[in-house]
């Protein structure tokens, strides 16, 4: 256990440190405060859901390992992330799938589902400062397949239409009961394993899917429409990609999602940032760690990530870039798994906000490059985590490590009553 004596006293050097580049510390703090993640309820049970218990994961995604203590019901995952919540520092939000759902037990198509089966979720949100994200679900099904809704096939398309449109009716009542915009995620598997005859064909019938889902307005959710590179088993050919995603989101004023596990390894999320924000109203992030595929690792404070939360910052983009994390591993305890990847993101965008960006941009509109790199690479040796770590205690979670052998005890309880 740090002492918090130690805390104050690396702090007080930071802050001297940094003021010596022009940097505010205490304002950093503050404005880390609007830095707020939206948790995946989906890492507390490898994407079961609780409408189809036993069932198997499909849709081109796959969770890899079976660590012991996998939440099976509502409650137990309700309990973890709560105690994945008292790890991380700030105030978050709760990004659900549809089938998530309270159903009590009953048969739900997804065609059937409704706000009741919602309402305790929005109760308890509340009466745990969460508010609430959400997402449809067209994988885990039997009318999932190779296409939903860029199916030629009148009935299963419909089937998946009207599910969507019930999941944006689903976003308007979590974003009216709590007094916030619910932002609604879209994103489907649909694709082939081969290259198929038509491309267009499958896309023109996406779009017009969608031109039918987002005919009806809301003012409680926002809509983000989310594209991948490719999905198991669906490796030749993804309808809903990355171009026709972002014109559709261009031209339709939509919100695209940039799930960072779903490019090519080389792409830089951090460059589309200021793009994006030029064309489409706000961008939601996906927050994961590809490696080789979309292989949804747990989030670390890589060099990817830092550029990305420092695009956002050097954009003034806080307030138009919604922060979602998105992967699933079951290979270690999921807990856990949480507790590094928030931390990890919220690391990165601590870093960013220490950034001198206006000594930065003076050097560079000088022509002085040397200095611009030169400080950019002493920044890196600069300690940011005595700031990152007063973040911690004054949200009182626990600072450094500390939270390590918390968790592992959590884990030793649960595990006994869920083999």
């Amino acid at each position: 256990m740090i002492k918090d004596s130690l805390v104050y006293k690396a702090f007080e050097v930071a802050a001297e440190r940094y003021a010596a580049v022009g940097v505010d510390v205490n304002k950093a703090l503050e404005e880390m405060k609007q830095v707020s993640l939206s948790l995946h309820c989906w890492q507390a049970d490898d994407v079961s859901g609780f409408e189809n218990q036993g069932g198997s994961l499909t849709g081109g995604i796959q969770v890899t390992g079976n660590y012991p203590g996998r939440a099976r019901s509502i409650d137990e995952l309700r309990d973890d992330v709560l105690k994945a919540k008292s790890f991380i520092p700030g105030k978050h939000r709760l990004n659900l799938h549809e089938i998530y759902g309270d159903f009590q037990g009953k048969k739900v198509d997804r065609d059937e589902v409704e706000p009741q089966h919602f309402e305790s979720w929005m109760q308890w949100a509340k009466e745990n400062e969460f508010k609430l994200d959400f997402n449809s679900t067209s994988f885990s099904h039997p009318k999932s397949g190779d296409l939903t809704l860029a199916n030629p096939d009148d009935g299963i398309r419909n089937f998946w239409i009207e599910h969507t449109k019930r999941c944006r009716r689903i976003s308007e009542e979590m974003g009216k009961f709590q007094g916030d915009p619910c932002m609604m995620n879209l994103w489907i598997h649909d694709g082939s394993k081969e290259v198929p005859a038509s491309r267009i064909k499958y896309r023109r019938i996406l779009e017009q899917s969608l031109d039918e889902i987002f005919a009806t307005e809301y003012k409680n959710m926002k809509d983000c429409i989310e594209a991948k590179l490719f999905g198991i088993g669906l490796e030749s050919y993804t309808v809903g990609s990355y171009d026709f995603y972002l014109g559709y989101g261009a031209k339709k004023n939509k919100i695209v999602t940039l799930d960072t596990g779903h490019f090519h390894l080389t792409e830089s999320i951090a460059d589309k940032v200021s793009s994006l924000l030029l064309f489409t109203p706000e961008i939601m992030l996906h927050v994961s760690r590809p490696v080789r595929w979309d292989s949804d690792h747990v989030v670390i404070l890589s060099d990817d990530l830092l550029d990305l939360a420092r695009e956002i910052i050097r954009c003034d983009a806080l307030d138009r870039v919604h922060i979602g994390l998105d992967y699933f591993d079951a290979t270690i305890n999921r807990i856990g798994a949480y507790v590094i990847g928030s931390r990890a993101t919220q690391k990165a965008f601590m870093q960013a906000l220490l950034e001198p960006v206006g000594l930065l941009r003076q050097y560079e509109d000088e022509g002085k490059y040397f200095e611009r790199l030169a400080l950019q690479e002493e920044l890196k040796s600069l300690p940011w985590s005595a700031v990152w770590d007063m973040f911690c205690l004054q949200n009182d979670v626990p600072v450094g490590e500390a939270y390590i052998q918390e968790i592992e005890r959590y884990e030793q309880a649960v595990t006994l009553k869920r083999i």
